[in-house]
């Protein structure tokens, strides 16, 4: 902790204007111009376009396609997301997967993690961008170096600032001047969008990191939070993102609330996406019983006399992972000879038998894990 203001690095007056201007006018305009002249619902139905447009340009296209290559996205919906990750104003392409990357790699690394979320929730949140705290941030993109082929990204890490002024002035103006209502639009659609576009995304580098659970690994401090997913289009899952960050979903159950895993796997219909990519089901699986194991292990740790009921915790996991490797195996195995048009009608049908009855074990061995589990829930 710095003992006085000599020690801390310089601020940056750029973004703590931008940051406080917008933030006080939607605040404070905002609720001014709702009670004096009000909004229809053409207006309110505009924000949430744009604040998706420019949400889902981060998530699907600053996050998943070009920080972490979770899939490959065709010219247009590149350009798309790049306009809209422009009229999100939050930094460049290449800037923001160059600081993204260094998070997943170093993260809650207080002095290589650019929002390390042990050095408190304002920091995490909006803090780390507000003084000069890693300079060589704003000129070593030596991690993006796959980035600086893409013509797209280095075209709007090029003209990003012209960008941002068409897209944050243009867009609330045009719907202004269509719809009547001009500065009700540049208010709302304009500053407002702005201001929960910002902060819904810092949720995930502050809030995703201290509130929800970990049900996939404790390695990190990132947690899987479904509210945070909703408001953030899906990337509240953060606790498995952080496990398996080349996996284009966040949300992997069909329940789960993720917008940007659905509006890429639809698009992958329309020729739009392509290899998408999913981490193998046993990783997730075994991951998960590991956590279960950890907790269970933990709760008995302080139990007096619990070593019996240790063992046969141990021993149901093991039996777990084990089943599951075998199901597994067998699985990818007769997949790969179908592949290879190796197999006979019959062998087919052998596999296929065996492959249900290992199925079956293990479906059977889940549900017990599952039974004894719940028990030191």
């Amino acid at each position: 902790m710095e003992s006085n203001n000599t020690n801390k690095p310089p601020i940056i007056w750029l973004n703590v204007s931008v940051f406080v201007v917008t933030f006080a006018v939607a605040i404070i305009g905002t609720p001014l111009w709702a009670y004096y002249h009000g909004f229809d619902w053409a207006q309110i139905a505009m924000l949430l376009v744009a604040f998706t447009f420019s949400g889902m340009s981060i998530t699907a296209g600053y996050h998943r396609l070009w920080s972490h290559k979770t899939y490959e996205a065709h010219p247009i919906l590149k350009f798309i997301f790049a306009l809209g990750g422009a009229y999100a104003v939050q930094n460049s392409i290449l800037h923001w997967s160059s600081d993204h990357r260094v998070h997943h790699r170093h993260v809650d690394d207080n002095d290589t993690d650019p929002y390390s979320a042990k050095r408190g929730f304002w920091y995490s949140h909006i803090g780390w961008m507000l003084r000069e705290y890693q300079k060589h941030r704003y000129s070593d993109y030596s991690n993006c170096r796959d980035l600086q082929k893409d013509k797209i990204v280095m075209w709007q890490h090029k003209y990003y600032l012209p960008l941002v002024i068409a897209t944050n002035f243009g867009i609330p103006i045009a719907f202004g001047l269509i719809h009547g209502d001009l500065w009700g639009a540049i208010i709302l659609i304009g500053f407002t969008r702005l201001v929960l576009n910002h902060h819904c995304t810092f949720f995930i580098n502050s809030l995703a990191h201290i509130w929800g659970k970990q049900p996939y690994t404790e390695k990190n401090t990132a947690r899987d939070n479904g509210i945070l997913a909703f408001l953030t289009f899906g990337e509240g899952y953060h606790n498995f993102h952080h496990i398996f960050e080349n996996d284009y979903r966040n949300g992997i159950y069909w329940w789960q609330f993720d917008p940007t895993k659905w509006l890429i796997k639809s698009s992958s219909w329309l020729g739009l996406t392509k290899k998408l990519r999913i981490t193998p089901p046993d990783r997730i699986e075994k991951a998960k019983a590991r956590m279960m194991l950890k907790n269970i292990q933990a709760r008995l740790s302080l139990t007096p006399n619990a070593t019996h009921r240790l063992q046969i915790v141990e021993q149901e996991y093991e039996a777990l992972v084990s089943r599951m490797s075998e199901y597994y195996e067998a699985k990818k195995r007769l997949l790969d000879l179908k592949k290879q048009n190796l197999l006979k009608k019959y062998e087919r049908a052998i596999l296929l038998q065996q492959l249900q009855i290992l199925k079956a074990d293990f479906q059977k061995q889940k549900r017990n894990w599952m039974t004894l589990t719940a028990s030191y829930a």
